[in-house]
């Protein structure tokens, strides 16, 4: 598939005219030493000294395969461009249809099997911090892995500023028995960090949660529903990030489990229950959330309901000497009381008793 570098003026478009400028920089590619993180060859676990190309390395295991010894690469690359990609697929024969997700990004988490290589997509997440819910506008941060796992290669292409590998990469050689075991058990390492994260950003969240959560049943705290909805917006953004992995792990360990050793096989299988356990966690969240809208939604019925019948009560106590006054007005010639002296106080007097009256069963029967 050619790359939108290497098109021609003419294919760009009607309107889309280059200066030779832009279509000089549409020829220049950058190098995949650019976009590489890191690229390192294991024997037996142990990561032999010195410094390779992704094309140099996989040659060089090719050597000592031949030689007898147990050997594989491990390339970690940044997001890459197509171009970069291009060469790193040519290199490790990776699918064309894998590489254009690895570029693209924005995939859902997935496993699909091309020969016998895997590919898997994961989406990473991190809580971000920040001093209260009411000020924060994002709470999870999302990111991608796409790992290629072969016999004799893992290469990793990371979206995102966070959750990067060079941390599980240095835990891994120094303790370099998982790394004994090939590829797969680097991918089941990235699986169980990515998993890991999922669990930490929980419990981060928990803490927003039980706050908003106290502040939703607090008589004398008032919560802006918009609150809540912003942090179920953000436990939903995580639970499609962590919900698709689960199944992905399950093919992994029923459909592809030809492709490990027992003891991989045994290691993911420990991953697929941390998911299960985050998933749970995950889907708690977005329930209590549901049940808390819920809660200020009737809460605010149950306040609008208090208003109406205050409302209403002073409604029927100003009603009283409206009707007495409207009586009075209506300038008739023979009236009662209208020749007394103390009529008018009297009236007066009435008024206020019936008003009085009304008040005291009104707040009796809690309407005031």
């Amino acid at each position: 598939m050619p790359s939108f570098r290497s098109l021609p003026p003419s294919l760009l478009g009607p309107g889309r005219s280059s200066s030779p400028a832009e279509v000089d920089a549409r020829r220049i590619h950058v190098p995949v030493a650019r976009a590489m993180v890191d690229c390192a060859i294991y024997v037996e676990g142990e990561r032999l000294p010195g410094k390779y190309t992704h094309a140099a390395a996989l040659a060089k295991v090719h050597e000592l395969e031949a030689e007898g010894q147990k050997a594989f690469v491990w390339l970690g690359l940044h997001e890459p461009d197509e171009h970069q990609m291009e060469s790193v697929a040519h290199t490790f024969n990776l699918h064309p249809i894998a590489v254009e997700d690895a570029v693209h990004a924005h995939q859902r988490p997935k496993v699909e099997r091309y020969d016998d290589a895997l590919f898997l997509i994961v989406k990473t997440v991190k809580y971000v911090p920040h001093e209260s819910v009411a000020q924060a506008r994002q709470i999870v941060e999302t990111g991608e892995i796409m790992v290629f796992v072969g016999a004799d290669y893992v290469v990793t292409v990371r979206h995102g500023d966070h959750t990067g590998l060079a941390g599980l990469r240095h835990h891994l050689e120094s303790e370099h028995l998982q790394l004994a075991l090939g590829p797969y058990a680097v991918m089941h390492g990235i699986a169980e960090h990515v998993v890991e994260s999922y669990l930490d950003v929980a419990r981060l969240m928990e803490c927003d949660i039980d706050t908003i959560e106290e502040e939703a049943f607090s008589p004398d705290l008032k919560t802006d529903i918009a609150q809540i909805y912003m942090l179920k917006r953000e436990v939903v953004e995580m639970r499609r990030a962590v919900f698709p992995l689960t199944g992905a792990l399950q093919k992994i360990t029923s459909e592809h489990k030809d492709l490990m050793t027992k003891e991989v096989l045994r290691y993911m299988r420990d991953v697929l229950s941390l998911q299960t356990q985050a998933g749970d966690q995950i889907s708690s969240y977005d329930e209590l959330l549901s049940s808390l809208v819920q809660a200020e939604l009737a809460k605010v019925g149950l306040q609008q309901n208090l208003d109406m019948r205050k409302i209403s009560a002073w409604v029927a106590i100003a009603a009283v000497p409206t009707m007495i006054a409207g009586i009075y007005g209506m300038n008739f010639e023979h009236m009662p009381e209208l020749s007394w002296a103390y009529g008018y106080p009297a009236v007066l007097a009435l008024m206020v008793t019936v008003c009085g009256f009304l008040y005291f069963n009104f707040r009796r029967n809690h309407w005031l």
